[in-house]
């Protein structure tokens, strides 16, 4: 590949940072630790960790520890780093500050979208939460900019800038080994539109943009006071719009270094090196990229496709050989997410994306996805291909070489069974539509000699599915809290099999009333 005589001293050398999303789906920490293991084996020297509600908020921010699963005790946070630090790993903490104090980004890039003195490091409230993250929360509705929008902080509200830099200290102080801190301020989504905000900018000269930076800068500059000795990271989004002289005169410069995310294959190189060149000019010299090795698909994607994220990584790769040397590249994160949001479903499980991250590294290491390059991440892993989806190909008396192989196998297997046509579209089955219609549903009617078959046809749908939740039940128990396991199950199983079932209850009630009553297969999964 072309890229492969410029990458050698940008992205090869830079950090190699493993984002761990854990919004949604946090490993147990036994689990954790493996993973940690799993990624230095890899070729990964970083870790970009997103705790969100798994951190032990302490004093009056115990309330924003989640309810719905454990969150790791202080001590399990310090083994991580312990783990980390023996293999290499650098930790760096990632606080939304911002924007996202309840979602997490979208997979595409939005179009764009900012006071001033150094409040200190301290915090007094009294306010009421349950296990949902700061601003979803209705007794942190006066903290939102407007209130149907649940993520971004009213930037006029002092108590809500305090409680972002206590949230902020707290991750800091327990993070000692660390050098970088990653404040998010991504998607900050309706800024701008809230009553103060509104206020405020019907003074002379003054922008959302004003806005947006004045909040970064506020928060940034109270964080270095106090912790002189971190780097401060922040994502790029919302500068992406702005000129050279308006980021000039922002006071970012020296202050924070860019972080660009862009999660396509088909990533614009040209777009993105003129991007990285204007930070550059604007006294941005340090910067980031940001790839993706899963959970950037779809929202409800359950089995990540190894090439999709590759492609990625070979733009990045276009991308780093085609900047000037003014631009520092520091490293990139591989981020994983685990939902697009607080709010929607979970996607791909991190068993499910080893795969694909270790492909991903290989790719960044090798400059290319090439023979070797594959040859390298099937050895590694003990596996029969890049994509994980192959994973059900293996020989009975083989076993991959990563911790949560099992699981994904599950996975596959189940997502596979659940594409089934027949299964999806059990309405449009001869014996269904033509004898057991919504007509027939509805009047609890049905010939007697069919209503049998619809149900030994249900039988053997159903029968391969339920065997395997249990035994993925069981598999995903072993890695992650129950209340993931119910939460995965509900999303990803239910919406598919809870019609089958439905229609398999009305045959069992009609052929009862009509006196031809033949118990069917159970309905629970």
């Amino acid at each position: 590949m072309a890229a492969a005589a410029g990458h050698s001293g940008l992205l090869s050398r830079g950090k190699k940072l493993v984002h761990l999303d854990l919004k949604g789906a946090p490993p147990t920490v036994e689990h954790l630790r493996q993973l940690v293991h799993t990624f230095a084996d890899l070729g990964a020297d970083g870790l970009l960790v997103e705790y969100e509600d798994t951190f032990p908020y302490e004093g009056e921010l115990r309330v924003l520890r989640s309810t719905a699963h454990a969150h790791y005790s202080r001590e399990e946070i310090v083994s991580i780093q312990d783990v980390a630090k023996a293999r290499g790993l650098e930790v760096v903490p990632l606080v939304q500050t911002f924007g996202h104090l309840e979602v997490r980004r979208s997979p595409v890039a939005p179009l764009l979208s900012v006071r001033s003195s150094t409040p200190p490091l301290s915090l007094s409230l009294s306010l009421p939460l349950s296990h949902q993250f700061v601003l979803k929360h209705a007794a942190f509705r006066r903290l939102r900019e407007v209130d149907h929008c649940l993520g971004t902080l009213n930037p006029h509200s002092e108590q809500a800038v305090q409680l972002v830099l206590e949230m902020l200290r707290q991750v800091a102080e327990l993070h000692p080994g660390s050098g970088r801190l990653h404040l998010g301020a991504d998607e900050v989504y309706l800024l701008g539109q809230g009553e103060e905000s509104v206020r405020w900018l019907s003074g002379p000269g003054r922008s959302v943009h004003q806005l947006f930076l004045g909040h970064v800068v506020t928060v940034a500059k109270a964080v270095r006071e106090r912790f002189p000795h971190l780097d401060l990271i922040v994502w790029d989004d919302m500068l992406r719009d702005l000129s050279v002289e308006t980021l000039k005169g922002s006071g970012l410069a020296g202050l924070v270094q860019p972080m660009l995310w862009d999660y396509q294959p088909s990533l614009d190189v040209e777009r993105t090196v003129l991007l990285m060149e204007k930070y550059q000019a604007a006294g941005l010299s340090d910067q980031w990229a940001a790839s993706s090795f899963k959970g950037s698909t779809s929202v409800h994607c359950c089995v990540t496709s190894t090439q999709r994220h590759v492609e990625n990584h070979l733009q990045w790769l276009r991308v780093a050989s085609a900047l000037p040397s003014g631009v520092r590249l520091r490293g990139v994160a591989l981020t994983g997410w685990q939902r697009y949001d607080h709010l929607s479903v979970l996607c791909e499980l991190m068993p499910v994306a080893v795969p694909s991250l270790a492909s991903c590294l290989q790719t960044l290491h090798h400059g290319t996805f090439s023979q070797e390059a594959q040859t390298n991440v099937m050895d590694a892993l003990q596996i029969p291909s890049t994509e994980v989806e192959d994973i059900i190909r293996l020989d009975p008396a083989g076993s991959p070489s990563y911790p949560g192989w099992r699981l994904a196998q599950l996975v596959v297997k189940l997502a596979a069974l659940l594409q089934s046509e027949d299964l999806r579209l059990l309405d449009g089955n001869m014996f269904v539509r033509g004898w057991f219609s919504p007509y027939h549903r509805q009047r609890k009617t049905v010939n007697p000699l069919v209503g049998p078959q619809i149900q030994t046809h249900v039988a053997l749908l159903l029968e391969p599915v339920r065997t395997t939740v249990d035994e993925l039940r069981q598999e995903m128990g072993r890695l992650y809290p129950p209340a993931t396991v119910e939460e995965w199950i509900e999303q990803h199983v239910t919406p598919v099999v809870a019609p089958v079932q439905a229609l398999l209850r009305d045959l069992d009630i009609s052929m009862e009333e009509m006196g031809l009553f033949r118990p069917g297969p159970a309905s629970s999964q």
